[in-house]
């Protein structure tokens, strides 16, 4: 009995320590975790969070391509899909629904966390205020927006354009199993802006990249901000709503409401589509430019300092013979888009431990491109 109440007087002990040290997000974690069956976060969690819904009207639905559905998927490509967990794949051609398959229960009207897809999602956005002359320009000082970086050691030349480029400088760890580190107090914490907005600086902006979902919900905050509305509201009237979304989607948020812009869009697979065609189109959709082509192009040109990989919210890759860009998620969500054959790709699933390049590139996405362009466009 003695040794009991030791016992229940250590664990208590423990989780005061833990609240005390700001570590009582874990509890929550555990919460939406452990005790739902998984090991981590998972595309099937945004039940469990709070969120703005992304509205829709007047949905206009995919055209399927006269053979639509009728090549089967080669067995290597159906044997790299399942053994990774897939839950949906599609593949647009010229602008028409050209394959679409499901996995495991999924199908076209299963919601799954886009992860941080959201990233690139969130610099439309940007591009968005800019056009609409609610930010003036992409290389405005965060400071201009919050005033408290004017004297934040190294952050008083931070930049918006900074923030969607990677090019930062925080001190930010972008590991997504430690449970102690900002990664996780962001996904699972009541404030988003705690960890945010204590960071601090390792570089001077601008100097270098390093992928970092901190640098993204920055720019969420200076986004919204410079808007005067929630990023949802603003994504529903400039992008969801224009495009004929299929479905309303929703985006998790903190518990004061702010969307976790460096992820977690939960939307179908149809709709993720809809985006890729929207930049394979630069911009445009049904002869309107939803967004502006100058800034399109922008989103998708590498820079120098990623070493060619990385552009305004796009993971790029001008190695591969086929030339692609692509948004891309935790465990293997992708949105990719190949311009030269008029395609966007998207798969989704809960791909743990998904393999990437030493240039942080997951070899499954270049797999795809080429076997998909094999696939489908050799034998036409």
């Amino acid at each position: 009995m003695e040794l009991l109440i030791y016992l229940l007087a250590i664990l208590i002990a423990a989780l005061i320590l833990l609240y005390l040290l700001g570590y009582g997000y874990l509890f929550n974690g555990i919460s939406k975790t452990y005790f739902k069956g998984k090991s981590s976060a998972n595309i099937d969690d945004g039940k469990y969070f709070k969120s703005n819904i992304i509205h829709t009207s007047s949905p206009k639905l995919w055209e399927e391509a006269p053979n639509y559905n009728a090549q089967p998927l080669p067995q290597n490509i159906l044997d790299d899909l399942q053994q990774s967990n897939t839950a949906s794949f599609v593949v647009v051609k010229d602008g028409k629904l050209l394959h679409e398959e499901y996995f495991d229960g999924y199908d076209a009207l299963s919601k799954t966390n886009s992860f941080s897809m959201a990233k690139a999602v969130t610099v439309m956005l940007l591009g968005k205020a800019i056009e609409e002359g609610k930010i003036k320009d992409k290389e405005i000082l965060f400071s201009s927006l919050y005033k408290d970086f004017e004297t934040k050691s190294l952050g008083n030349t931070l930049t918006l354009q900074h923030l969607a480029q990677m090019e930062a400088g925080l001190q930010w760890n972008e590991d997504y199993k430690n449970p102690f580190l900002p990664n996780a107090k962001a996904y699972y914490g009541k404030d988003v802006s705690e960890g945010v907005f204590r960071a601090k600086f390792k570089t001077n902006p601008g100097e270098a990249f390093e992928y970092q979902s901190g640098s993204t919900q920055l720019l969420g905050f200076a986004i919204r901000k410079a808007i005067g509305q929630s990023l949802s509201s603003y994504l529903s009237e400039k992008f969801w709503t224009p495009l004929g979304m299929e479905q309303n989607a929703e985006w998790s948020t903190d518990e004061l409401g702010m969307e976790k812009t460096y992820c977690c869009i939960h939307s179908n697979t149809r709709d993720f589509a809809k985006l890729g065609q929207l930049f394979l189109n630069d911009g445009q959709f049904e002869n309107q430019q939803i967004l502006n082509k100058e800034f399109v192009e922008w989103m998708r040109t590498p820079t120098s300092k990623s070493e060619e990989i990385y552009g305004g919210g796009f993971w790029i890759n001008h190695d591969n013979p086929i030339k692609h860009y692509y948004f891309l998620g935790l465990q293997g969500q992708y949105i990719i888009m190949i311009p030269e054959h008029n395609m966007v790709i998207v798969r989704t699933g809960s791909y743990q431990n998904l393999p990437k390049t030493d240039r942080g590139r997951p070899y499954q996405v270049k797999f795809l491109v080429n076997e998909m362009v094999n696939h489908f466009c050799k034998t036409q």
